[in-house]
């Protein structure tokens, strides 16, 4: 074989793969011009008939801010490929058990609706990267909802009846977002160390309900705003002092002692100061003081720059107004909360039904 068929030999292989992998590229581009966007919403749709096309061609479905009761079981197993779904909005007591058929979806609002519970196949979404169960009335998540949806980055839901959030929730590590405001909160997951991406977490507006606040929070190196406003909280957790990149913190509304009120006036800087020093001084539980801080060297969130009493700038320590909340469930209001409108304009229904 001379030095042209040698050539030749490598060649052809190498030609051969890069025409199969035009070819998929060219495969997936016409796919995704096939999908569709749907509009359904504000049509005071009050049930959905017998749809007329394809519903694999949609990859976002909007019915929000209509009248619907229920979402048939047969038409949520066939959106195979939605990616966004939006039901907020509606008069719905339950979501369909097939949703957890929607292996592709990322976006999912279910907010401003009736719903007591998530159903356990919600799990099954695994690509899901932002819920919103906003202004609802559930009193549990499903309880494995942190070891099955690894790349939810926002889980919003405030507004409901939640007593406690599932331990699993502390496996969510993707998450970036936690808004569990105004709810019934007695005590947050004890184990958050392993949210490792977690920017901000607001559980403020539990009232009488929530107390405590863990001592794992010191170990959410990610932390940018924190919001533990008007509950019941008397004391802070001293490993606040090692949240080396916490920029807000709301602690407006509570009964606190540590640390004193004169010192929250004073600013975020002073607050985080300190607590550095109640964690230096402090001979309480030193046995779990001992655990925590081996924990905290672990994550890096107590480096030598924080213990020789140096720390970055921050933006500042944010007292929120607290704001009326009656009649927040409208629907126009619900509206404002919503993300941005991520679908087409209107259309009329009879382009999407018989």
């Amino acid at each position: 074989m001379n030095m042209y068929q040698l050539q030749q030999f490598h060649i052809q292989p190498m030609m051969k793969m890069d025409n199969t992998m035009r070819k998929r590229e060219r495969s997936k581009a016409m796919e995704k011009e096939r999908l569709q966007v749907m509009d359904l919403s504000g049509m005071s749709l009050e049930f959905l008939p017998k749809p007329s096309l394809d519903l694999a061609t949609i990859c976002k479905l909007d019915l929000s801010n209509n009248n619907l009761q229920e979402i048939p079981e047969s038409l949520t197993a066939r959106l195979l490929n939605v990616e966004v779904l939006d039901v907020r909005s509606n008069q719905l007591n339950s979501l369909p058990n097939s949703i957890g058929c929607l292996s592709k979806l990322k976006v999912l609002n279910v907010s401003g609706n009736f719903l007591e519970s998530l159903p356990k196949t919600i799990e099954n979404c695994r690509a899901l990267e932002e819920l919103n169960a906003n202004f609802n009335k559930l009193s549990k998540l499903p309880d494995t909802i942190g070891f099955e949806l690894i790349n939810l980055k926002k889980l919003s839901v405030n507004s409901n009846k939640l007593v406690f959030l599932p331990s699993s929730t502390s496996h969510l590590t993707a998450l970036k977002v936690l808004d569990a405001r105004l709810n019934c909160l007695r005590a947050l997951p004890e184990d958050l160390e392993n949210l490792i991406n977690l920017e901000t977490l607001n559980v403020s507006q539990n009232f009488q309900y929530l107390e405590t606040i863990p001592y794992s929070i010191g170990l959410l190196w990610s932390l940018v705003e924190l919001d533990v406003s008007y509950n019941n909280i008397k004391t802070l957790p001293e490993s606040i002092g090692c949240l080396k990149n916490l920029q807000k913190l709301s602690v407006e509304g509570n009964p606190l002692t540590c640390p004193p009120m004169e010192v929250v006036e004073q600013g975020l800087h002073v607050v985080m100061e300190y607590m550095h020093h109640k964690i230096n001084s402090s001979d309480q539980n030193k046995t779990k003081k001992r655990w925590w801080m081996g924990k905290i060297v672990k994550c890096g969130t107590f480096n030598k720059q924080f213990r020789n009493g140096k720390r970055p700038e921050h933006v500042g320590y944010n007292m929120l107004k607290h704001q009326n909340i009656n009649g927040l469930a409208s629907p126009g209001f619900m509206g404002m909360l919503s993300p941005l409108r991520l679908f087409s304009p209107h259309r009329s229904p009879r382009h999407f039904f018989s």
